[in-house]
């Protein structure tokens, strides 16, 4: 019959860890990690305002190029002329300002730790 500290050691794993010098923690709050794990919107604003200004623009330019004889082809690419270009702007700023609040959160994370002491802790590994 085998001991109760048989069988744990049997099962047990080898762990091999190499030294650090210093390692910097950084606490996070439930609702940054949240932020952080949906990661940034702004991605698909950039996404559409890129799509929606290359369509107002192509449509522009065919505004400016073509003679549209029928005036309800001509509204319908007045329309999508300001449409394109009107949204893809929108968003355009949307996603310029949702860069920013993203880069702001990983800043104030950051900022927990003060860079007196970084700075310490890289001394004191340059001296060692």
């Amino acid at each position: 019959m085998m001991s109760q500290t048989d069988s744990t050691s049997s099962s047990e794993i080898r762990v091999v860890r190499g030294k650090f010098d210093s390692l910097s923690l950084y606490e996070v709050t439930d609702n940054e990690l949240e932020i952080l794990e949906r990661g940034s919107p702004s991605s698909i604003y950039l996404n559409f305002a890129i799509l929606l200004l290359s369509a107002g623009i192509s449509f522009l330019i065919n505004l400016l190029s073509v003679n549209i004889q029928s005036i309800k082809t001509f509204t319908v690419f007045v329309v999508f002329t300001v449409i394109g270009i009107l949204g893809g702007i929108i968003l355009l700023v949307i996603w310029y300002r949702q860069r920013q609040s993203m880069s702001d959160i990983i800043r104030k994370i950051k900022q927990r730790i003060p860079s007196s002491e970084i700075s310490k802790e890289q001394n004191s590994e340059s001296e060692g």
